[in-house]
Order: structure tokens, then sequence, then C-alpha cells
């Protein structure tokens, strides 16, 4: 009987030709798309096979220019050869999961090669509840308008009172060590104070107010303000919306884009991030007295005007651990 198959080589490999000199321990972009790295301290020549390795944990050289959570995803920055946490319009590419934490300062990072697994909580992926406050109309004010895999919020000009909200129906319990992750673009602000924006995660929602849900921690936007503000609520603390001292920038490109990180890994002082970058270091967020169970929450909304405003959220999700 003929052999169907035969093993060619372990798992974990990929044999490629070198068009040039590959230098060792070179970081690659695949052909079958995964990330995978030169495992030989030698270089290879042109012409020559070699082993790329796409698999194990491995240290990385790392930007400054962020911190790293452990459970992240991380991109291999082309141009820069180095880890960052995002990809922009150039030959970045996906690299795998944080490892390990890894301070702003830290040049170097421990990453999981390839590892992707599915987020516990991802809004674009799984359901969610909404009740719209205001007048809803086909191709204007109502639920969110689909652009690919984005979400676009938005208030129209009727002068009325206008609610648009996302809470997710699956939660996550106050000690499940969540980090949530947001990646928003804003491509025209709320035109008055009228108009205010919220996003992270809460206990529940609300058809006007998101001060008003008893358990959150929030990043917020006032309309006519690029300021980005944080606040968090339990049950005995309230802190109210406090300038980050970051903006951003509004428009709908790739530059325009904000990634906003809240880690509730220690309850008694939530860590919040905006871009990479720790934020309000000196502020205490505490979800101690909190009881969850808590939920991604998106809620755009504005009082009685015609104010209006356009936010669109790129991702929206969360994953656990033991610790």
């Amino acid at each position: 009987m003929a052999d169907d198959a035969r093993q060619v080589r372990n798992t974990g490999i990929e044999k490629q030709l070198a068009a040039a000199t590959v230098t060792a321990y070179e970081v690659w972009q695949l052909p079958t798309g995964r990330a995978g790295v030169l495992d030989s301290p030698n270089s290879v020549l042109s012409t020559n096979y070699f082993d790329q390795r796409f698999d194990g944990q491995w240290t990385f050289t790392k930007s400054t220019t962020f911190s790293a959570l452990k459970g992240g995803r991380a991109y291999w920055d082309h141009s820069a050869n180095a880890v960052l946490y995002k990809k922009v319009n150039d030959r970045d590419f996906y690299l795998g999961r944080f490892a390990e934490d890894a301070s702003q300062t830290s040049s170097s990072c421990l990453i999981d090669l390839n590892a992707d697994p599915a987020y516990d909580i991802d809004f674009l992926r799984d359901g969610f509840l909404s009740v719209p406050t205001g007048t809803q109309a086909i191709g204007g004010f109502g639920l969110p308008k689909l652009f690919g895999g984005a979400r676009l919020f938005e208030l129209t000009a009727t002068s009325e009172a206008q609610c648009i909200d996302y809470l997710s129906v699956d939660r996550f319990s106050v000690d499940a060590n969540a980090i949530a992750e947001f990646i928003l673009r804003v491509p025209t602000n709320g035109t008055t104070s009228a108009v205010d924006f919220n996003v992270g995660i809460a206990n529940g929602t609300s058809t006007t107010d998101a001060d008003a849900v008893t358990e959150h921690v929030l990043f917020h936007i006032d309309g006519a303000s690029t300021a980005i503000n944080a606040q968090s609520k339990d049950t005995s603390t309230t802190v109210a919306a406090t300038d980050t001292t970051t903006t951003f920038t509004a428009g709908s490109a790739v530059a325009n884009r904000v990634e906003l990180w809240i880690d509730t890994r220690d309850k008694t002082s939530v860590v919040i991030y905006v871009n990479g970058v720790r934020v309000l270091s000196g502020t205490t967020f505490p979800l101690t007295a909190a009881t969850g169970p808590l939920g991604l929450l998106i809620h755009l909304e504005k009082t009685s005007s015609t104010a209006t405003g356009q936010f669109v959220i790129d991702a929206a999700r969360a994953h656990y651990a033991e610790q």
C-alpha cells in the first residue's frame, strides 16, 4: 500500500529560502501570515534554506513608547524592528500576545509567538443590549451603523434628547482580573457640550446619563472638547470625570485611532492607559465596593439640543485571568 502522507518536519517550523542575507534571530512575516523567527545565532546567506520558528515564547526588542499588559496583543513594527501594541499603515504584522507585563521604559518584552486566543468578551463578535432614547430614523439616529467590523455611533441634529448605548450581554465578576481594551476614532466630535461620550466597564446602563450607572470605570469625552477624561464609581466612592491630560484628534484615518485600556487586576486602584501610556497614576479609581457583574459599555448621549456627533468603535473587548 502506498503512503498517503509522510511527515516532513515537526510542527512550529516553516522552511524558507533566503533571497538575501538573513541575520541571526531576524523576525519575519511568513507566507502563511504568521510571525517567524530565525532560530539561530548565525546569519544565513542568500540562496540557502533556513528554518523559521513560529511558536514558543521569545524575548523581543520593545518600543519604549508604551507599557505592555499581560495578555494584550503585540505587533511587530517592521520599520523600527521592535514590538508595538498596534499596527499602522506600514508592513507591521501581528506577533502574538504579551506573556508578561513590561513597563514603558523596558526595552524588551516576552511574547507568546502567534498566540491569539479568543477574547472573553468581544463587542464586535458577541451580543449586546441597547435601549435608544430619541426619534429613530433609517439612515439617521438609531442603533450603530456597521462599517466593516466597526460600529458608528451617531447623534443627529433633531432638537431632542438622544442616547444610544451598547451594553454587553456577557459580564464578568469584579474579581475576574479583567483587562478591557477599546479602540475608537472620532470622525466628528460632539458639536456642543450637550454631548457626552463614554466607554468603559459598568454594571448597567442608563437611557439618559452614563454618570447615573452605579458601578463603572469610564473614559469620558465632552462635546466641543478633545480632552480625554476618566471617572469611576462603586457603592462607596465616586471619582468625577478627571482630565487625563491626553487628547484626541478628530478624523477617521488610522492616525486618528485612540486606544484605551482599563486594568482591573488591582481592585483598590484600577489602572488606566491612553495609547499604551498610563495616565492619572496619582488618582485612585477603586472598585473594591463594587458587586458587579460588570460588562463593556459604550454610551453616547445629548441633552435636548440640535448638537451632533460621530464616534466609531473599532474594537471593544476584554480578557480575564486568574491573576
